[in-house]
């Protein structure tokens, strides 16, 4: 039996904390959901922000939510070379010794030293999906997307909890190098 998986393409986004919220749109503020996203409880925020790097800055950057506990912005390797950054490629949430940009909202602006990155590809696995699969947290999967312009991806990171549902995300240079769209069906090859 095949093992699919849909695809979500990633476009650049920015994780803050609560209190760069408050510090980028006033003390008490609290993000608004425009929409949910394919992870429970996490969402696209109706707010967004300026991202300023060393050569160029991105205008209404999306905000996703709910807040966590480090700012952390994620971009693809154009979006790196258009603002000037060079953030590594990483897991969410692993930003120790990565880039740095401004951030400006309606209140005010901070600057990060670290918490840009370049997302690594990988798979949310609701526990029980793993488990039938055989896939443990961390493993490195090989994926298969079709179509006229089919690849296949190594290193895939699987990324499994019981608080997840099953979604792979590429960002969006990979979407387009493998003319992916959203929702598009991936195969895990091993």
């Amino acid at each position: 039996m095949a093992k699919t998986v849909p695809v979500g393409v990633s476009a650049r986004h920015i994780h803050l904390t609560a209190e760069h919220v408050a510090i980028l749109f006033g003390a008490g503020y609290e993000l608004t959901e425009m929409k949910p996203l394919s992870q429970p409880g996490q969402y696209a925020a109706n707010e967004t922000v300026a991202v300023i790097g060393p050569k160029g800055t991105f205008q209404k950057v999306r905000i996703l939510g709910p807040v966590r506990p480090a700012t952390q912005l994620e971009i693809s390797r154009t979006d790196a070379f258009s603002i000037g950054v060079k953030p590594p490629v990483r897991e969410s949430g692993d930003i120790k010794g990565s880039a740095g940009v401004t951030i400006q909202g309606p209140a005010g602006e901070v600057t990060i030293e670290e918490g840009v990155i370049v997302a690594a590809r990988h798979i949310h696995f609701h526990t029980s999906d793993a488990e039938n699969w055989g896939i443990v947290d961390k493993q490195k999967l090989r994926v298969r997307v079709g179509g006229e312009r089919g690849v296949i991806f190594e290193n895939v990171v699987a990324r499994v909890s019981p608080n997840f549902a099953l979604d792979m995300h590429i960002d969006t240079d990979e979407a387009n190098a493998a003319g992916v769209e959203n929702g598009q069906q991936a195969e895990i090859i091993d």
